[in-house]
């Protein structure tokens, strides 16, 4: 069994410590950033409240873009046995410590520069701290300071033997029914029975495009959900809230979603109920490519420390769709520590054996790449 090493087990512990909910992250950053700095890398808290450590001076850079948020709600921190419990163990202050931990041990050779960021904001939908990182390195005339990385890696949970190509893109959709009433009794179909004609009329409607792209995997399907749903009575109206949300395959794009979208809804309503639609969170669905130095990398060091690599694509999304589709030639991979399935729920928590693997894993896969 991997033994974990005490030092980089006090990092992730007093960062898991730390909550940090979106938007509330500065003390957070501030935290790993003051690591950063006494572990060989430059490290400071950037305009938009991201922690950011340089280590190197070269013009090829390796980015290790994990983010610092974390879901709401908080749960106890605490370590029993080699399984630390806490908020962001797994999502993604362990991918975040694992890229920290490695750049802390490698050697960066004159033609290399090492990046690690803690992200803000990458659980709000906004994703500000990417998007950032991404204005900083777009390739456009006015822009002098950096160009897009040569190799870039997400921290994200993907257990420490898989290496993760894909995420599913989003749309979300709003929509406010105002249904002018008639009686119980009578023939006509009732606020909340309108919304749930909606709902289903919508679920038709994805099932039908993943049928006709023969789309039967989670990844290449169009996958909708009723997030909220919510009625009251207004005088003679009723007014129904309602909250979708839809996870993208590379072949529909936002833009064409929501021109689908629009008026299927406006048919879908009975005569007399008007509809005000709201989109937001639009990300496009990214999948890199597997023949890739950086790839290549990720397998022989998963090998090297006695595992068997896997290739997994993820149906939610990352800052992989912020950053993925702006650097073409750039590969991009996921990865990270953890098991995915326990984002966001209670029982969080990271074994820290296989928080110790993906160090080594990313150490080695760090040296081979700045060779």
């Amino acid at each position: 069994m991997t033994q974990t090493n005490p030092a980089y087990v006090d990092l992730i512990t007093k960062l898991v410590s730390i909550p940090s909910p979106s938007l509330h992250e500065a003390k957070a950053s501030a935290f790993l950033a003051a690591w950063m700095n006494r572990h060989g890398l430059a490290a400071h808290v950037d305009e938009v409240g991201n922690a950011v450590g340089v280590k190197g001076t070269g013009p090829k850079e390796i980015l290790l873009l994990g983010h610092i948020d974390t879901f709401p709600g908080e749960i106890p921190v605490r370590q029993e046995g080699h399984l630390l419990y806490g908020r962001g163990s797994v999502d993604a202050k362990g991918p975040l410590c694992t890229f920290a931990a490695a750049a802390a041990q490698v050697d960066v050779p004159p033609a290399w520069r090492l990046t690690v960021v803690g992200a803000v904001e990458e659980e709000y939908a906004t994703s500000r701290g990417a998007r950032h990182i991404l204005s900083q390195r777009l390739p456009q005339p006015a822009n002098t300071l950096l160009s897009p990385p040569t190799y870039c890696v997400i921290g994200e949970p993907s257990h420490w033997d898989r290496v993760t190509l894909g995420y599913k893109g989003r749309l979300l959709m709003d929509i406010e029914l105002t249904v002018p009433f008639s009686h119980s009794a009578g023939e006509g179909r009732l606020p909340a029975e309108q919304a749930v004609d909606l709902w289903r009329q919508i679920e038709s409607f994805c099932a039908d495009k993943s049928h006709q792209k023969e789309a039967n995997s989670p990844f290449t399907r169009l996958d909708p959900s009723l997030r909220q749903i919510a009625s009251r009575d207004e005088g003679t109206y009723g007014l129904v809230e309602l909250s979708f949300g839809f996870r993208l395959p590379l072949w529909i794009s936002p833009a064409d979603l929501e021109t689908e979208l629009r008026p299927l809804v406006v048919e879908t309503v009975p005569t007399g109920t008007t509809a005000k639609l709201h989109f937001s969170g639009a990300e496009y669905a990214y999948k890199g490519e597997k023949s890739t130095p950086l790839v290549r990398a990720f397998l022989a060091a998963i090998r090297t420390n006695g595992g068997t690599p896997r290739f997994v694509t993820k149906t939610g999304t990352a800052d992989m769709n912020v950053v993925g589709p702006h650097w073409p030639d750039s590969p991009l991979v996921a990865y990270g520590p953890g098991d995915s399935s326990l984002d966001h729920t209670p029982d969080e928590h990271l074994d820290l054996n296989e928080y110790q693997r993906a160090i080594a894993v990313l150490k080695d896969v760090l040296r081979q790449l700045m060779k």
